[in-house]
């Protein structure tokens, strides 16, 4: 007999499967609204924010949508393989779980951007009615079949460093692509 027989189910595809899903609805609002935003807003927070370094507002600005839908797709290699690895171990995974944090806090994230802002910023509609709850949904199903791993301050910087550090590298992996594409 199973030890976890006794405890609940954590349902292992939509706990686990289930990141994959959220992230993906995620970030279709995000590369549906990036460009737009891009062009509209980033000029007017330049204005307000004067101290901000130019090369930030440079970086934002250069982004176009094919090179962000490549990262997003970049990303959701990472993600697949965060919440395949979920799967396989019915959500016991280190890589899982960090992922799964890093993906509730960057949503909180969205909206801190969007209040810093003072607007609509890409993926803050589906962060607080998609992200943050699929997020809890998630980790209080993992809590209750007793595979959650104990959460402490360093895994919340984990988790944050996680999400920085692939996002970091699907831009990264999606400018060298798009190089290599004009290069041809």
């Amino acid at each position: 007999m199973n030890a976890y027989a006794s405890r609940p189910s954590i349902s292992p595809s939509a706990v686990t499967l289930g990141l994959f899903a959220a992230w993906a609805v995620h970030d279709l609002e995000e590369v549906a609204t990036v460009a737009r935003w891009s062009r509209t807003r980033v000029p007017v927070l330049r204005e307000r924010h004067p101290g901000v370094p130019d090369r930030v507002w440079r970086s934002m600005e250069a982004v176009n949508g094919r090179e962000f839908a490549t990262a997003v797709a970049v990303m959701g290699l990472i993600v697949a393989a965060a919440s395949a690895d979920g799967y396989r171990t019915d959500g016991r995974s280190a890589f899982y779980q960090t992922s799964l944090n890093g993906f509730g806090l960057h949503g909180l994230v969205h909206v801190a951007q969007a209040a810093a802002t003072r607007g609509y910023t890409p993926g803050v509609v589906t962060s607080p009615l998609l992200v943050v709850p699929f997020t809890l949904w998630a980790r209080g199903r993992l809590r209750r079949a007793g595979v959650l791993r104990p959460t402490r301050a360093r895994d919340i910087v984990s988790g944050l460093a996680l999400a920085g550090a692939a996002t970091a590298a699907s831009h990264a992996v999606a400018r060298r692509i798009r190089r290599a594409a004009s290069a041809r």
